[in-house]
């Protein structure tokens, strides 16, 4: 598919535009300068014709800002992949230094360029667009990102320069969301899986805003990365940016197939890393967690055991999960990281025959059944697993009502004893015979 990047100054409407072409509120928008700051993956399609948006952050040359030199590299990657260029300004400000420094880069670049005056919505404002033939980028057009006035005739011309490229069918890839609190390591991790600065990077808590996906392939298997924002504690987001960032990374749980939970191991399993691993479970994910900056911990040949010990204390009564112990600074297990979360969502995905179930468990429920109850006993005649994308399983029985929670969680275990369910909460109902 053609990829086409949108690039300008820091507030210009580049996200508010991004939004609107892909028909979803995916990258934040705020009147903060600088909330983008990843490149951003879209798909948006005019005129029959499908084609990759990347929304980039805004440009700053010269800037002190620690941010400002990364996003200004995440532009000039985005610039490097993009087969056409949309380079936004903001009529209500004019052109700015900024604007020029953004110009000089684009007029070194051999690629079509689209210069776009946004936030054009009254006729007066048309006129005040012509000062940005100064930027010696030719014709522009002026459109209205808000609410969409213009951007049909820069679509119309913007299709017309892409390149056909053979289309293939679209196929939902499986998920792999890393999640965990501030500054974990969660995207240096995927940037040392991946090879490349994809996601910025620094010491400061809250770098990353967007859930932003990366195509991989590794053990032949490919899957969607998504990158997150940090989640804090509620009582420590202080601004909306970072509450519109933590309800984009709760999302991304929600939607992916398997979480992998970064935890710095520096400061251990806290109350945070719990309450993101208990949200994960609820969602009923598959889960593995991995315990970066392992590097920085000072250890003896009983370390990694006892503070695995520690975390599976504190995920009782759900301990069957994967947890490796890796460093994404050194590149140490961040493969077996990886191969780890592919076994989980195998596991998610298994489907047990019936015979088999019952073949195998029918005889276990005869040898320890279930507790009588006001003088009843219950019997269980036949096991299932429903159809649903994560491990459920159906118990028949003539007194459903009188199984109690220490027997469901017999009957999990005896699953997972057989069955292998490494790393995946697994649902026992009782029915109605």
């Amino acid at each position: 598919m053609s990829i086409v990047a949108i690039v300008g100054r820091p507030n210009v409407g580049k996200s508010t535009f991004f939004n609107r072409l892909i028909q979803r509120r995916e990258a934040i928008v705020d009147a903060v300068s600088g909330v983008t700051r990843d490149r951003h993956y879209g798909k948006s399609d005019w005129n029959g014709k499908e084609f990759s948006l990347i929304d980039t952050g805004g440009y700053v040359r010269g800037s002190d800002d620690i941010f400002e030199a990364e996003i200004d590299k995440q532009v000039e990657l985005a610039i490097d992949e993009a087969d056409a260029i949309i380079f936004m300004v903001d009529v209500e400000v004019g052109v700015t230094g900024m604007d020029e420094d953004v110009a000089n880069l684009l007029r070194k670049v051999e690629k079509p360029v689209f210069l776009v005056v946004n936030k054009v919505d009254n006729s007066s404002r048309v006129d005040d667009a012509v000062e940005f033939y100064s930027l010696g980028l030719g014709e522009y057009f002026t459109i209205a990102s808000i609410n969409g006035s213009g951007t049909g005739d820069l679509l119309d011309a913007l299709v017309k320069v892409l390149p056909d490229k053979e289309e293939k069918e679209e196929e939902t890839l499986p998920r792999f969301a890393v999640v965990g609190r501030p500054n974990a390591g969660k995207s240096s991790f995927i940037n040392a899986l991946i090879g490349e600065d994809r996601y910025i990077v620094t010491d400061i808590a809250g770098t990353t805003r967007d859930s932003i996906d990366t195509k991989y392939n590794r053990f032949g298997f490919e899957f969607n990365l998504v990158d997150t924002a940090g989640i804090r504690r509620k009582s420590k987001v202080k601004e909306d940016l970072e509450f519109y960032s933590v309800m984009r990374s709760i999302r991304a749980i929600e939607h992916c197939d398997v979480c992998l939970l970064v935890l710095d191991a520096t400061r251990g399993f806290d109350g945070q890393d719990q309450n993101i691993f208990w949200l994960a479970e609820r969602n009923r994910k598959g889960i593995v967690v991995l315990v970066n900056k392992w590097d920085l911990v000072e250890k003896d040949h009983k370390s990694v055991k006892e503070y695995e010990k520690i975390i599976r204390k504190e995920m009782e009564p759900f301990t069957d999960v994967p947890i490796v112990f890796m460093s994404a600074l050194t590149k140490q297990r961040i493969y077996k990281a990886i191969e780890t979360a592919v076994e989980v969502y195998n596991n998610r995905s298994k489907k047990i025959k019936t015979r088999e179930l019952n073949d195998v468990l029918l005889p276990i429920i005869e040898g320890n059944p279930p507790p009588a109850y006001k003088g009843k006993y219950v019997k269980i005649k036949f096991i299932t697993q429903l159809p649903t994308p994560q491990p459920q399983f159906a118990f028949f029985c003539n007194l459903p009502q009188y199984v109690k929670d220490p027997y469901k969680r017999f009957l999990e275990n005896k699953l997972r004893e057989h069955f292998d369910f490494h790393g995946v909460p697994v649902t026992v109902y009782m029915r109605k015979k």
